[in-house]
């Protein structure tokens, strides 16, 4: 391999580094300016589009109550799911009260349910909720209490909202839901009044802050603000975006818009293909606002209409996105989970990983094992690049010759050296496959563990007991005998120091670069993914070490398989030892 080659095989490693280490770094040593202490969300108004004036969302107010007393000050629907449990808030009709039923605070036996949805006035307030605009016609608003046909929403058991207004205009809200985390909402208007009305239905998602996902917003994830419009993803707006242009608009036929956190989604999508209007808004302190509002109607006396909605309010479990997706109820809803460029690689490996984990009953475990799978795959690879580096080994001293007999003339070499090459049936660049093959390989499965929600919460064995948080324990502190906890890059767990190591001697194995530089940089390498690596999730670094030793033992292997002695005598040539 000659310097060129090995000079961008450098280029990619580095590049990489980049890749996989510039959001930690920058995020310690360049760290952005902290947000305002969160405060509750805007009072939503209608969508930018609507006909009313009221067009943006008023100015939040403090949290004035704690979360018990918010949920216990007003009339509520209980919610009870196999996925979630809650309730919902009759004045408003607001799906304010929202935690799920798998998915844990934190790894403690004991942790409470996580929570995604939380009711105005509380801390971390966050909901949904559906109205109507309208002209000459009174509708319900924030602080209309609703009329509920049943104390208790369950699937297969709906509930219907109510509510009529002075001039004989009834108002009603179907719910339904599933044993996901799909409501469906259909808003239903009969006019019992005199005359024509025109009436405009829209829903709402607000929330009183970005939420702390919001800081691992870059370009290799995205988390905050998101739709799919005409079948069409849009990455394109974050809290950012909004924060420095206020509000975006857009429309189409049909669609989803709504708010992606790391884990978890809230979706709001019409049914059918209809045209919709929706925008993202920020309003008043750190509350944000996605809207949408179907075309206004306009209702005879003694008729009726309806729109349906699908609200998704959960986890980000593929198995329910998969689910959705396939029925149509939300049209690539799959995409709420940032897959990246290699999302046609990483949907069979995280597929793979989900099975062996359900398999196994281990999440570790099934990394490990998938640690296998893509190592024995990808031998034919080493083993061709093996046998490659042993044939350009045996060659040397034709090479050498070469080189000093067209020491003068360096086309001529060149030219030489690629009919000794073809003659001899060696490609110089087959060492290269493995590296260009590795790296969307590490990258899929980069994203799928650190996107994953079915590793959240997962333990190993031993100390790790969350595979999807950094390893815990670290020498620094004598494993946690003395009292302090090491701050940022001295936090070195025992994985992120065995995937340092491993990859120390991974390149022991290798030949030694001839260009001095090179030496250089792969001498510190290793170290630097070490404190690179920290952050990551520990399921990323058990991965990597594990990938490292069985590298170790298929290069030892490879190299014994391939002695260049051997190959050699078999070619009537002498090595030349380096």
């Amino acid at each position: 391999m000659n310097n060129d080659t090995r000079n961008m095989i450098l280029a990619i490693v580095l590049s990489a580094l980049v890749l996989f280490g510039w959001g930690v770094l920058s995020e310690r040593f360049f760290p952005q300016p902290k947000k305002p202490a969160a405060t509750a969300p805007a009072t939503p108004g209608a969508p930018a589009s609507s006909t009313t004036t009221a067009n943006a969302p008023a100015a939040p107010a403090a949290p004035t109550m704690s979360r018990a007393q918010a949920i216990g000050s007003v009339p509520r629907v209980r919610v009870s799911t196999p996925s979630l449990t809650g309730s919902l808030n009759l004045k408003g009709a607001r799906f304010d009260d929202l935690s799920m039923v798998r998915q844990t605070q934190s790894v403690a036996k004991d942790s409470p349910p996580a929570r995604l949805l939380s009711p105005a006035g509380a801390p971390g307030a966050y909901f949904a909720s559906f109205g109507w605009t309208g002209q000459g016609v009174a509708v319900p608003d924030a602080n209309t209490v609703w009329t509920a046909s049943a104390p208790t929403l369950t699937p297969g058991k709906p509930v219907t909202l109510s509510w009529t207004n002075p001039t004989g205009q009834r108002f009603e809200l179907l719910v339904a839901v599933d044993d996901g985390y799909l409501f469906t909402v259909t808003q239903k208007v009969s006019n019992a009044g005199a005359g024509p009305v025109a009436i405009r239905p829209y829903a709402l998602l607000s929330r009183a802050d970005a939420g702390p996902d919001a800081k691992a917003d870059g370009w290799t994830h995205h988390f905050g603000p998101m739709s799919v419009i005409d079948g069409k993803a849009d990455y394109g707006i974050n809290y950012k975006t909004l924060d420095e242009e206020r509000s975006k608009s857009f429309s189409g036929n049909g669609g989803w818009l709504g708010f992606t956190d790391k884990y978890w989604l809230t979706a709001l999508a019409p049914a059918g293909n209809g045209t919709i209007a929706a925008s993202f808004r920020r309003g008043a302190g750190t509350s944000y606002q996605a809207d949408y509002a179907l075309e206004n109607q306009i209702l005879p006396p003694g008729k009726a209409l309806s729109d349906t909605t699908h609200l998704f309010a959960g986890a980000k479990e593929k198995k329910w996105l998969d689910t959705y997706e396939a029925s149509g109820a939300l049209p690539r809803i799959s995409k709420s989970i940032d897959w990246g460029w290699f999302e046609w690689f990483m949907r069979p490996i995280f597929a793979l990983l989900v099975w062996l984990f359900h398999t196994l009953g281990n999440f570790g475990f099934a990394i490990i094992a998938l640690t296998f799978i893509v190592r024995g795959l990808m031998y034919p690879v080493f083993d061709r690049q093996f046998r490659g580096m042993a044939a350009m080994r045996a060659v040397q001293p034709k090479i050498k010759e070469l080189q000093e007999r067209h020491k003068d003339d360096k086309t001529r070499m060149q030219q030489e050296l690629l009919e000794l090459y073809k003659r001899e049936k060696i490609n110089p660049a087959a060492g290269c496959l493995p590296i260009f093959l590795q790296i969307p390989v590490f990258y899929a499965l980069y994203k799928v563990l650190t996107v994953s929600v079915e590793m959240r919460h997962q333990p190993f064995i031993l100390w790790i007991k969350d595979l999807s948080a950094p390893d815990p324990l670290t020498p620094v502190n004598l494993f946690g005998l003395l009292p302090f906890d090491p701050p940022g890059l001295l936090h070195l767990g025992v994985l992120p120091i065995l995937l340092g190591i491993t990859m120390w001697l991974q390149f022991r194995l290798n030949p030694a670069p001839m260009d001095d530089i090179q030496k250089q940089i792969f001498s510190f390498m290793p170290w630097i993914l070490m404190f690179t690596m920290a952050s990551f999730a520990a399921g990323l670094q058990l991965y990597w070490v594990v990938s490292n030793l069985l590298g170790i033992a298929q290069q030892k292997y490879l190299y014994s398989k391939y002695d260049a002695d051997k190959l050699a005598a078999k070619a009537g040539l002498s090595t030349v030892k380096t």
